[in-house]
């Protein structure tokens, strides 16, 4: 691996770690000002349910019920600049596990594009899926 290809794959991580830290800070303590890290135009997919613009978002994940994340896998890639005319974006993959108010611990994923607007990172992308447990059948 080239010096300059390790260099963006490891500030890549270094951010994908400070991001996430901050979106489930956010999501769990600061919901009313998560909107803040989305792109304007941004999109956001929870469970197949979808919104996008920062204000739709804004008002999806009001009505959420208070949660707790806990993050127990995170990977990260920078994506290629061909595909992203040049623009600073990463590729960030999450997951762990939730607690919803008044609802069992569940597994989950997330899935976010960010991008650097304005020395700041700014969600292009999210998508959040709650996950059940695999059942299988004796036969």
């Amino acid at each position: 691996m080239d010096a300059e290809l390790k260099q963006k794959i490891e500030s890549c991580v270094r951010t994908a770690e400070d991001f996430t830290k901050l979106y489930y800070q956010s999501f769990d303590k600061r919901r009313h000002q998560i909107s803040r890290l989305y792109l304007e135009n941004g999109l956001f997919v929870w469970n197949g349910n979808g919104a996008s613009g920062k204000d739709n978002i804004h008002k999806y994940f009001i009505e959420l019920p208070s949660s707790e994340h806990t993050i127990s896998t995170l990977d990260a890639q920078p994506i290629v600049d061909d595909a992203v005319a040049g623009q600073l974006t990463y590729l960030i993959q999450s997951g762990g596990t939730v607690k919803y108010t008044d609802q069992p611990v569940k597994p989950f994923q997330q899935t976010f594009i960010i991008t650097a607007q304005d020395d700041k990172w700014r969600i292009a992308s999210d998508c959040y899926r709650l996950q059940d447990a695999l059942v299988t059948q004796n036969k």
